[in-house]
């Protein structure tokens, strides 16, 4: 079976339209990549409850994984890490090991201004305080840690929503852990570039291909107009190998573009990707 991973992307600026949602978007794409499915993304604001609420509704799904990202700042609206504490029904605490990790950061930036000395603020030591039973995982970017936990079965990251931030933990420490789940399986996709015909008409000929080829997945993308129609067939399977990817591939493709030309339909390009 296919690992599942969900994805919780916590911060009132998502909310309300401010900040796009980009660490959702790299992040399924990186995790679909290596062969593991993205069952849900979750956006939600800077509430202890509200944090909790979705971590509880998501453990009871029984994930392999659960990511959630933003909230493990300095500022009072850093909530994450109280939001998965009250989850847990665990409580918060100052860790050995995150406040060393706060301590060099800001050691090291204080060298690089020539100064010998740094100032432990409690806004600082706020970032080294997670939930009992809980990892720090090292931030090669930023200050705040990342956080490790597992309940269950489940496997729960925290990570800082800083783009940088968030990718170099999640490239440094996470990667290795998600692809040993994944095992051999491999993500494939080709994209089928059509004009000429609406959407409305293409929709049974997807039906049909998806029934005759069971591991391909299509989704159509119409990127015209009802008058001037183009869209994008795009074609997916997770598969052991490029060999068995390439044979289901070649299947539905073949099939796929012959009944749309036998529409009238014109077929423009056709883009492959791993």
């Amino acid at each position: 079976m296919t690992t599942k991973v969900e994805i919780i992307s916590v911060g009132n600026e998502l909310l309300i339209g401010k900040t796009l949602n980009t660490n959702a978007q790299w992040m399924s794409r990186r995790i679909t990549s290596i062969g593991l499915s993205v069952t849900r993304i979750i956006v939600v604001g800077d509430t202890v409850l509200e944090i909790s609420a979705v971590l509880q509704e998501a453990l009871s799904r029984n994930p392999d994984f659960i990511i959630a990202t933003g909230g493990l700042g300095p500022t009072f609206d850093d909530k994450t890490l109280e939001g998965l504490a009250l989850a847990l029904d665990s409580t918060l605490k100052v860790d050995g090991k995150a406040l060393t990790m706060v301590k060099k950061k800001y050691m090291s930036y204080a060298e690089e201004q020539g100064r010998k000395e740094y100032e432990l603020t409690a806004a600082r030591v706020k970032m080294a305080t997670i939930p009992t039973g809980t990892e720090p995982i090292p931030n090669p970017v930023g200050t705040a840690p990342g956080v490790l936990t597992k309940h269950r079965n489940v496997i729960i990251y925290a990570l800082p929503g800083v783009p940088s931030e968030m990718k170099a933990i999640f490239e440094n420490s996470i990667l290795k852990v998600l692809k040993a789940s994944a095992g051999d399986l491999m993500f494939f996709e080709t994209s089928l570039f059509v004009s000429q015909i609406v959407e409305s008409e293409i929709a049974p000929l997807i039906d049909q291909v998806m029934h005759n080829s069971p591991h391909i997945y299509i989704k159509s993308h119409p990127m015209g107009t009802e008058r001037k129609p183009t869209i994008e067939l795009h074609l997916t399977t997770t598969a052991e190998n490029k060999e068995t990817a390439k044979k289901r591939m070649e299947i539905a493709l073949s099939e796929l573009t012959s009944i749309i030309q036998e529409k009238g339909a014109i077929i423009n390009t056709a883009k492959r990707e791993k």
